[in-house]
Formats: C-alpha cells, structure tokens, sequence
C-alpha cells in the first residue's frame, strides 16, 4: 500500500503527539507537563488568580474570606514575596532583608487558598483556561495581577543583546527582587563618578520613587564619603508629584549631588560604551538606574487584555471597565494594580503603587464574591498614599495622598494633596501605613 505525502504527514504528527503524551506520562508527578491538567475542577465556582504582588496576595486572601464556599487558586513564579515599597530604603540599610520578604506558602496556608508556584505561559480566555509549566487548570474567574514589564523595544528594537546588556548591568530595580539585589551591590561597590537615573515617560511604577531614590543614594554618597554626581533625567517637564519638596531637597541637601534635567525624552542608550543620548543633551556615565518605558505585565499581553487607542493600536495596558476593573471583553476577567489602563479623562491612570493594588484586591474580592451570590456588585474607588524618605540623619519624609470620587457625569475625579515639608514625623507615619498593610497581607 502506498502513502501519499498528506497521510505522511498525518502519521507523523500523530506520532509526534503520541510520543509528546508517552514522555509527559513518564515525567515525575511533581515536574509535570503543560499539556497534562494541573488540578482537576470540582463543581465549586474556581477563580485563579495570576500574579502573587500587593495586588495578587491581598484579592486571594480577602476571595477566601468573602467567598468561601469558592476555590482560590493563586499562581506565582516566586516562592517569596518582596516588597518594593520600601525597598529604596532597604538599599540604604534603613530596613533589612527580612523585613520586606515573606512565604507564600505560609502565607496561603494561613489564609486558606491554594498557593502553586510555577510559570504562567498562556491564558485562553475562551477556553476559560491558564496553562503553566505545571499543567493547566480551568476557571471561573480569573484575576490577572501581573504588575509591569519594561519596554525595552521603545529604546532597542529588536536589539535583544542591547536589551539584556542593560536590564543586567544597569536595572532600574522596579520589579522584584533580583534587580533590587543586583543595583544594592551596584551602590554599595560605587567608588564614584557619574551616577545617571533616567525616568520614563508616564504612567510608571510608583511616580514619585525615583525621586526618592535619587535622594537617598545621594544621602548614601555623602555619609560615605563618595565623589559621586547624579544626574536625574526626567522625562516629564518637572518634577511630579510632590514637586515642590523634591526640588527643596534636591538644593538644600544635595545641591552638590544632584542635577534635575526635565524634557530629558531619551533617544539612545548604549550600555556597552555607557553612553545615554537624550533630547536635553548626552551624557556618558560610570553607573547608571535606566528606566525604560513601562507596560502592563507579560501575563495582560499573553490574556489579550490590552486596550487599543483610537487608531486601533496597543496602548500597553489593559483594557478594563474603570470602575468594575474586569476587561471590557471579558466580564469574568479582572485586572488590579499597575497593569490597570485608562479610567478617567481628568487623570488618566490610577497611581501604579502598592497601595493602590492593594485596594484593588479588596475591591474585586468583594465584586466577584457579589456575583457569585447572585448580587449584582457596587462600583468602589480605591485611595493611595505614598510616603517618600528624602533625608537618611536626620530622618525627614514627604508625602502624596490622593482621594477619588465619581462626579455627576459618571466621571472618575482625583483629588491629590502634596505634603512638601520633610519632618521626621512622616517618617513614622510611613513605618505605621507599611505595618497597616503588611498586616493586612500577610497576618
């Protein structure tokens, strides 16, 4: 019997698919296999929840205690949890180690929903299933807490050598917590020069930190002794938010240290020959913080969460209702914390902080734990605030509160009042909100 080239190719897939299932059958139980199912679904209403940030850690423990008769699955890559607020101040040995880092085992345990530690590689929201390197699981409900990822083609194309040449010489620290550990060596081996920070356009990660931190290591060159310079390059045309007391502390403690440069749009970095080109001038430098433009973390873009602008294209940020935060092609799908697109015209985006993923959390436990009961859920607003150390001996902080309100057009309006006057009692407010919040994480 004779076989065409179309049954060839038939029987060779099929082999192939046969040979794929033998060897995912021979794996040990604990390695698994993407196409094998990771855990069987019972008839108890499932939500998975992607991502184990402020955001991911605060909806999973807060959906066991609203909804308990519900399965809670949260997955995540890490198997500790850090924290990056706070962490400009670890950098400087304010805090240790300790005190921004916990399990997330125990912490799943204590709160009682399941905690599996694996790598999310797709989401098939028609098939309402997440596949990860452990296997794949179906669900109800999911929530997609994936924080941000840097958009390193805005500055390399498709320079993918460029593009790793600089997250690993010279990351911007703003995910966990590797990045963190690579720039604390970075500081801490500086024997001095040029020390460049440059800040993306926004929305970014947490606005007002790079301030933050830019006075902090300069804190650190002084205490040290270290002839360093720093040069801040700012995309926006002024320092915001908290201007006015970032620009105090820049001329009354660091004014031999730090250069604030606006309009600094970056048009070309080189991270082998260290050189930075911007529309404000060059510089070459001995150390530099870059901070390439953020996004909405990988795990939106593999959901197909993200929102497209007017002319149709990516705006890089999920597409969700701006009041119910579910996706507004997928009602069953919601996005918290910093991967949150466009939710009013007045300003744009809410703060991509650890505060506000935080309120999220809460706010989505309760709408998904409404529908589940049959109810129809209540539009809620979260609130942020933000406190940033400026001065290490003494030390004095500044701070940002923002409050949020819907007006009679249906309008999401903020609010933001900025606390300049750096004092040492905003120091300790900020300890007591971190414990606030760590308490309501983690105890």
């Amino acid at each position: 019997m004779s076989i065409n080239r179309r049954q060839f190719i038939a029987s060779g897939s099929a082999a192939l698919a046969g040979a794929a299932a033998a060897q995912n059958a021979s794996l040990p139980f604990l390695i698994g296999g993407q196409t094998q199912p990771l855990l069987a679904k019972g008839k108890v209403p499932r939500i998975v929840v992607c991502g184990g940030g402020w955001g991911g850690l605060t909806v999973s423990k807060y959906l066991r205690q609203l909804a308990p008769n519900a399965e809670v699955i949260m997955l995540e890559r890490h198997s500790t949890f850090f924290s990056c607020p706070m962490s400009n101040k670890w950098l400087i040995d304010v805090v240790d180690t300790q005190f921004l880092t916990y399990e997330y085992l125990r912490v799943s345990e204590r709160h009682g929903y399941r905690f599996i530690q694996c790598e999310i590689l797709n989401i098939e929201r028609d098939a309402k299933r997440v596949t990860t390197s452990l296997g794949w699981l179906d669900y109800d409900y999911l929530v997609l807490s994936p924080g941000i990822r840097y958009n390193y083609e805005a500055w390399f194309g498709n320079d993918r050598r460029a593009a790793e040449a600089t997250k690993a010489r010279f990351p911007s620290a703003y995910m966990p917590n590797a990045e963190h550990f690579a720039l604390k060596r970075a500081l801490h081996d500086f024997k001095g020069g040029e020390w460049v920070m440059n800040l993306p356009p926004p929305p970014q990660r947490c606005p007002p930190s790079p301030y933050e931190r830019a006075c902090l290591v300069a804190w650190w060159f002084k205490k040290h002794n270290i002839k360093g310079h720093i040069t801040i390059l700012d995309h926006k045309d002024g320092v915001r938010p908290i201007g006015l007391g970032f620009r105090t502390a820049f001329e009354e403690l660091y004014k031999d240290i730090i250069t604030y440069v606006p309009n600094a749009h970056v048009k070309e970095i080189d991270p082998f020959a260290k050189r930075i080109k911007t529309a404000a001038g060059d510089l070459k430098f001995d150390h530099a913080v870059l901070m390439a433009p953020h996004q909405a973390g990988d795990l939106a873009w593999k959901a197909g969460a993200i929102g497209n602008n007017a002319e149709g294209k990516p705006t890089g940020w999920a597409g969700v209702d701006p009041l119910m935060l579910n996706l507004k092609s997928d009602p069953n799908v919601y996005v918290i914390g910093d991967a949150v697109g466009l939710v009013s015209p007045q300003f744009l985006f809410y703060p991509k902080a650890g505060h506000v993923a935080n309120q999220h959390g809460r706010i989505v436990a309760k709408y998904i734990a409404e529908r589940i009961a049959g109810r129809t859920p209540k539009g809620e607003l979260p609130d942020n605030l933000c406190y940033m150390l400026v001065n290490g001996e003494p030390r004095e902080a500044i701070a940002v509160q923002f409050d949020y309100k819907i007006n009679g057009e249906g309008i999401i309006e903020q609010t933001q009042l900025d606390d300049n006057v750096r004092r040492a009692d905003l120091v300790r407010e900020d300890f007591r909100w971190f414990a606030r919040m760590v308490d309501d994480l983690f105890a």
